[in-house]
């Protein structure tokens, strides 16, 4: 046995130990099952769940708009970013520098729901961060993030840490064109966000939410990427050259 594999066993030997002492009697089997298979096993429940999520992104989102839906807009509540031109967002009303960070409600200090429910979505946040409370404990008062939320939020806002995944889900084919995607192929939005501010900003929370999650994410080879939003910007200029006219 080589000196890797030799500290590797010890060290799941010792984190084995210590997921077993800290597992409470029902847990997700899921995770405990992904988490025994891990090359180095998690030694907390908490990681363990985590690390189901994060390897899991498209079912967090999926997840995450579901509890969104049970929790609906708060009454009041419309999507707005800071001003433009401010040199950061207004810190009071937490609202975002841009239209490009998904609309969070809750996330807004008007609107928090306080200890004990998710920034993201307004459900409770139990146990280990998870959103069933399978240990009938009620809600953890100290957490804000659902697990599922924190990895259906880096989807959002960082989509293109994902490309791979999805990649794979469109078998490395172009979603525009159908052809072979390159290595130099780049994540889209089908309905550019820009648009989606515009246009679709009376959309009900949190159905808003659907375009920054799978439903409007793409993988598209570059030279269309290029294309697509050349098409874009041109159709931005007519929109702006048209306002003006009328205007006048």
């Amino acid at each position: 046995m080589g000196a890797a594999s030799a500290w590797r066993e010890e060290r799941n030997r010792s984190a084995l130990a210590r997921l077993n002492k800290a597992l409470p009697e029902i847990f997700p089997v899921p995770v405990l099952d992904r988490a025994l298979a891990r090359p180095l096993i998690p030694p907390l429940p908490r990681m363990a769940i985590d690390g189901y999520w994060r390897a899991h992104p498209l079912r967090a989102d999926r997840l995450a708009r579901a509890l969104a839906a049970k929790s609906g807009a708060p009454d009041g509540w419309t999507w707005r970013i800071a001003e433009t031109g401010t040199r950061r967002p207004d810190r009071a009303r937490g609202l975002p520098a841009s239209f490009r960070t998904p609309p969070a409600p809750y996330r807004e200090p008007d609107f928090a729901p306080g200890g004990g429910r998710c920034c993201v979505c307004g459900q409770p946040v139990y146990r280990f961060g998870w959103h069933v409370d399978l240990w009938e404990r009620g809600p953890n008062r100290n957490a804000e993030w659902h697990a599922a939320c924190v990895v259906a939020w880096q989807l959002w806002t960082a989509p293109t840490e994902h490309v791979v995944l999805l990649r794979k889900l469109q078998q490395r084919r172009c979603a525009a064109r159908g052809k072979r995607l390159w290595r130099t192929a780049e994540i889209d939005h089908k309905v550019p966000l820009f648009e989606v501010w515009r246009d679709r900003r009376d959309t009900p929370w949190p159905d808003l939410l659907a375009y920054w999650g799978l439903p409007n994410l793409q993988v598209i080879n570059r030279d269309v990427h290029v294309e697509k939003c050349a098409d874009e910007a041109r159709g931005r200029s007519q929109r702006r050259r048209g306002e003006v006219d009328l205007t006048r």
